[in-house]
C-alpha cells in the first residue's frame, strides 16, 4: 500500500461541519413546527453495528449494470440476508432526489449507489451511515485504491461507503492519424499542443480532440491530474477555489487550443461526436477506462486504429493521472440492518466472483487493487485496440491518481455553473478562466444558501 505524505487530518472539521449543518436543519424544523428527532446518520451510529440474528431483506437502489446478476448469486448463498435490487435512473437524473426525499420521510433503502463526487452532499445532509464498526469494514482499506478509500472515509473520519468502481484516465489516440502526420505519441502537454497544431495544419478538418461544454467532470479530471484543489474544509468551514493556480493553468491551456480552432466544439457522446470519431476527424480522447466501450460503439469503422497511452504530463517524467467517474455502495442513514447491509456491500465490491460479474456483465472497473490486477477480463488483449492490453495502462493510471483531491457538498450546482461558463467561453463570450472564477463565486453562494459554513 502506498505510504501517503503526512498532512493535517480533517476529522475534527468534518464533525464540526456536519454538526453545524445538523443544528441549522433542526432550527429550521423547529421554526416550522417539526419534530424533535435527532438527525439520522453520522459517527454516533458507528458504535452499534450488530447483526439482527434473524432473516433480513435489504433494499438497494442502483443504476449500475451487473448488480442484479451479482445479487442473485449473493441471495443463493445467503438465504437469511436477501437483497432486493431496484434499478433506478443515474444519480442526479432521478435517484439522488428520490433518495433525499426518502431519507426525509424515513423510507430510504438500506443501500444506495452514490458516486464519489456526491458523497460530501450526502454526508452533510446526514444521509450516510458510518459502518466503521461493522464486521470487516475497518480492515478493508488496504484492499482498495488509495484515493477511493480516502474519499469514502473522509480522511479517516469513519467509513461512510464501500468503493465500487473507478474511472482512471489515459489518452486514447489514433495510431494511423499520428503516423500519417509524422507525430510521436505526446508525453507532455506541450507536446500535445504541438501535435494539435501539426494535425490541424496538415488537415483543417481534423482536430486533436474536442472540448465538451457539458462534460465538466471530465475537466475536473484534468484539474485533478494537474494538482488543482477545488474544495477543502477545516474548522472554519468550506474553502472553495475552482480558480486556483493549477486549475487556471489547465483552463488557459485549453483556452489557447480553443482560440486557435485546434479542438472541436462538440458535445461528448453526441451523434456529431460519434460521427467525428468514426470518420477520423478527432485524433485523441483524454478519457476514463470506461471509454473503451464508448469508442468501440462510436467508431465501428476504426477497429484496430486506436491505442492507449498515459495522459500527457505537465512536467516531463512525471507519472500523474486524473479520474473521471466511479461510485460507491453506501449504507444509508436509517437502515435497520447496517451489519447485514455492510456485509453485502463488502462482498459485492471485494469478492472475486462478484467483481467478475459486475465487470463482465456491467463493465465496471473495480476499485480494489486485487480486482484490477487479477480479473480475467482485464488481462486480455482488446481487438478494437489492435490487440493491445489496454487495461494495463489504466491499472497504472489508477495508481497515479492523487488521493488528496476533495469534492464539495454541492457539486451538481457547481457543475451547472461551470457548464454555463464553458458554454459562454466556447461561444466567444469570456474565457475558461473567467468561468472558473464565476463558478467559484456562485458555488460559495450555494453553500451559504444551504447554511453550510464557508471560509471567506
Amino acid at each position: 500500500m502506498t505510504v501517503l505524505p503526512a498532512r493535517r487530518r480533517s476529522t475534527p472539521s468534518w464533525r464540526r461541519l456536519t454538526a453545524l449543518l445538523a443544528a441549522s436543519v433542526l432550527l429550521a424544523a423547529a421554526g416550522c413546527g417539526g419534530g424533535d428527532d435527532e438527525p439520522s446518520g453520522g459517527a454516533s451510529q458507528a458504535a452499534d453495528c450488530r447483526p439482527t440474528g434473524g432473516p433480513v431483506k435489504l433494499t438497494y437502489w442502483t443504476w449500475a449494470p451487473g448488480i442484479v446478476e451479482a445479487a442473485k448469486v449473493w441471495n443463493q448463498k445467503n438465504p437469511d440476508i436477501q437483497v432486493a435490487v431496484e434499478e433506478t435512473p443515474q444519480g442526479n437524473n432521478g435517484t439522488y432526489p428520490k433518495m433525499f426525499n426518502a431519507l426525509k420521510a424515513g423510507q430510504a433503502p438500506d443501500l444506495g449507489q452514490v458516486e464519489f463526487d456526491s458523497l460530501p452532499n450526502f454526508r452533510v445532509q446526514q444521509g450516510l451511515r458510518d459502518i466503521s464498526k461493522c464486521a470487516g469494514v475497518a480492515d478493508a482499506g488496504p484492499k482498495f485504491v488509495d484515493w477511493t478509500w480516502k474519499q469514502a472515509t473522509f480522511d479517516g473520519e469513519g467509513v461512510f461507503a464501500i468503493p465500487q468502481d473507478t474511472g482512471p484516465m489515459a489518452m486514447y489516440y489514433r495510431k494511423d492519424l499520428f503516423a500519417k502526420a509524422g507525430i510521436a505519441v505526446p508525453k507532455t502537454w506541450d507536446e500535445y499542443a504541438a501535435a494539435a497544431a501539426k494535425l490541424h495544419a496538415a488537415d483543417p478538418s481534423v482536430t486533436i480532440t474536442h472540448f465538451p461544454q457539458k462534460d465538466v467532470n471530465w475537466f475536473a479530471g484534468l484539474v485533478w491530474q494537474a494538482g488543482g484543489r477545488w474544495f477543502s474544509n477545516s474548522e472554519g468551514g468550506w474553502k472553495v477555489d475552482l480558480a486556483d493556480e493549477n486549475s487556471r493553468k489547465v483552463a488557459a491551456y485549453w483556452q489557447n487550443l480553443i482560440s486557435k480552432g485546434q479542438v472541436a466544439n462538440l458535445q461528448g457522446f453526441s451523434e456529431a461526436w460519434n460521427n467525428a470519431v468514426n470518420t477520423g476527424k478527432v485524433a485523441t480522447w483524454i478519457s476514463a477506462v470506461w471509454g473503451i466501450g464508448t469508442l468501440r460503439d462510436a467508431g465501428p469503422k476504426t477497429v484496430g486504429q486506436w491505442a492507449v497511452a498515459p495522459m500527457p504530463q505537465w512536467t516531463a517524467g512525471e507519472q500523474k493521472a486524473g479520474n473521471w467517474g466511479g461510485s460507491t455502495t453506501a449504507v444509508l442513514a436509517g437502515s435497520k440492518y447496517p451489519a447485514e447491509a455492510a456485509k453485502f456491500a463488502l462482498w459485492l465490491n471485494t469478492d472475486p466472483e462478484a467483481l467478475a460479474i459486475t465487470n463482465t456483465e456491467g463493465g465496471l472497473y473495480p476499485a480494489t487493487k486485487e480486482g484490477q490486477a487479477s480479473l480475467p477480463g482485464l488481462s486480455k488483449p482488446v481487438p478494437f485496440f489492435g490487440e493491445q492490453k489496454v487495461f494495463d495502462e489504466f491499472k497504472a493510471a489508477s495508481e497515479q491518481v492523487d488521493p488528496n483531491f476533495t469534492w464539495g457538498p454541492t457539486m451538481e450546482q457547481t457543475y451547472a455553473h461551470l457548464r454555463d461558463g464553458f458554454g459562454a467561453a466556447l461561444g466567444g463570450k469570456g474565457t475558461l478562466e473567467e468561468a472558473l472564477t464565476k463558478a467559484t463565486q456562485d458555488s460559495v453562494k450555494d453553500l451559504e444558501q444551504q447554511a453550510i459554513p464557508v471560509q471567506k
